[in-house]
């Protein structure tokens, strides 16, 4: 019998949710962020579900070889591009769309021996300030993509990322919009939006649209931003009651005894822990669910379990279903109490942790 924690990954929620994505995007195309194992819900798997994607974006050559390798033929855009010139050869090899985002790149293109088509993404920084050329480059660098391109065929986009599109009222979407909007097109498709950007600007949407974490049911905003949507939880992370303690008033629980039983009580021990990816800082009365109840999590979350406040259901016994995020207990509510985002929440699952994929859930 092993641990039993488990992830149940819902592909009906996760189409549901590209679906909404389509219907946003209003005639632009969907490249689908599958990046980082698809947020720790499977990258091949979730890129079998999604057939009508138009791209899949992926952070590293790594990345989008492993579903070239799994049989998925979809174009792969590399977000990061290639970190060294060797990984040129693969990228052509295996028919890989790449960021461009510093004359280093440009240079390790002019280099290579290789002959094949080029279909490659220009990256300009319009104020976030991370990756991107800047725009006083654009001409210049665009001029010798060109050059390569009319070499060797392919194609050039124009692409851009957004600082604080997870709060829509914030100053810099519009300044990024602004010097987006101020560089020479040249009559290539251009990319803008993200999860948030789709859902709350439409005048971002240009030529292709990038969700990322939208399509896996979390919301791209920060929590005081009030704008409803209809996504579906994907994962629900889910345990059992390893155990069920009688404690005793003024018995001190776990690690650094940080909680005292306040009366005589009932404790559960439920299978989870931060070995898993559950948040180690979540603190006490950060609500799980036992049972389909709210049960408060007490005490500190360990590396392989967790305590629950079971004075509510004292009936309970060792087995019983601990839901941890999901369907019926949003992954943003325990983001915001464990201070940290859905994003690196689903990323830390770890491998350790079966993934179970149904279609659609009772």
């Amino acid at each position: 019998m092993t641990r039993p924690i488990r992830a149940r990954i819902d592909l009906q929620a996760l189409r549901h949710n590209f679906h909404l994505a389509r219907e946003a995007a209003a005639g632009a195309r969907v490249m689908a962020v599958i990046k980082a194992n698809a947020y720790g819900h499977g990258a091949v798997p979730v890129a079998r579900a999604l057939p009508q994607a138009d791209a899949f974006a992926l952070a590293s050559v790594e990345e989008a070889v492993q579903l070239r390798e799994a049989g998925i033929d979809t174009p792969l855009v590399v977000l990061a591009g290639v970190f060294a010139a060797d990984e040129l050869e693969p990228a052509g090899r295996h028919d890989l769309q790449l960021v461009v985002h510093s004359e280093q790149q440009v240079q390790w293109l002019e280099r290579s021996a290789a002959t094949g088509p080029l279909r490659l993404w220009l990256k300009v920084d319009t104020g976030m300030h991370r990756l991107g050329i800047e725009a006083r480059q654009l001409h210049d660098l665009r001029r010798r993509l060109a050059a390569l391109i009319a070499a060797r065929g392919g194609q050039l986009r124009l692409m851009s990322h957004l600082a604080c599109a997870d709060t829509p009222r914030h100053p810099a979407n519009d300044s990024q919009l602004a010097a987006f909007l101020t560089l020479d097109a040249a009559g290539q498709e251009r990319s803008l939006a993200n999860s948030a950007a789709l859902i709350s600007r439409a005048d971002m949407r240009f030529d292709w649209v990038r969700p990322g974490i939208m399509l896996y049911g979390a919301s791209p905003f920060e929590p005081e931003v009030d704008i409803r949507h209809d996504l579906r939880p994907v994962m629900t992370l889910e345990t059992r009651l390893m155990a069920v303690r009688s404690l005793r008033k003024g018995d001190k629980l776990g690690y650094g005894h940080s909680w005292t039983c306040p009366v005589d009580m009932p404790v559960g021990v439920a299978a989870v822990g931060y070995g898993d990816g559950y948040p180690r800082h979540a603190p006490t009365g950060t609500p799980v669910l036992v049972n389909g109840k709210v049960a408060p999590l007490i005490g500190r979350v360990s590396m392989d379990m967790l305590c629950v406040d079971l004075r509510g259901q004292p009936e309970t016994l060792p087995g019983a279903v601990v839901q941890l995020w999901g369907r019926c207990l949003p992954i943003d509510a325990l983001a915001n109490r464990a201070g940290t985002l859905s994003y690196e929440l689903l990323c830390n699952v770890n491998p350790r942790v079966a993934r179970e994929y149904v279609n659609g859930e009772d």
